[in-house]
């Protein structure tokens, strides 16, 4: 049997070695911060890299970090030898921010053989350590074939 910890250390690696081959991700210093089963969190710092003209986090940094949140999410549930696409998702962003960074956590809510839906939560950490809810998103996913 399986230990929490050990099965927990192999999703990690297994989330881990997919971001490291997303250039997009690698561009914006997007990190892995935690992975559970059917849950993952990303980290998203603030930079020049992630502003719209005002400063802010721009919405399609916001979008993708969400987007890559849940899609890990539903890495974690996707059988071994499968990666997962987006093929939709829908967004609501409640407020903007500058500085801090972003985390995302993805959650599975439903797993099946065709498609999975996910949700992302999006929270902006201030230097302060204050959390606020930025972000929200749904999405759905299909397993394919793991090509590399």
């Amino acid at each position: 049997m399986t230990s929490a910890p050990t099965e927990h250390a192999a999703l990690r690696q297994r989330v881990q070695s997919s971001l490291d081959r997303q250039g997009m991700m690698q561009q914006l210093g997007v990190r892995l911060l935690a992975v559970a089963p059917g849950t993952v969190t990303l980290a998203l710092p603030y930079s020049d890299r992630v502003t719209q003209q005002q400063g802010g986090f721009h919405g399609g940094a916001m979008g993708a970090l969400a987007d890559i949140a849940g899609g890990y999410a539903g890495l974690t549930v996707a059988p071994e030898g499968m990666e997962v696409t987006t093929v939709e998702y829908k967004i609501n962003f409640l407020t903007a921010f500058q500085g801090g960074e972003l985390q995302a956590t993805g959650r599975v809510v439903k797993s099946g053989k065709r498609i999975i839906v996910t949700t992302a939560d999006v929270v902006h950490v201030a230097p302060d350590g204050q959390r606020t809810d930025c972000a929200v998103m749904q999405q759905t996913l299909v397993p394919v074939p793991k090509t590399y």
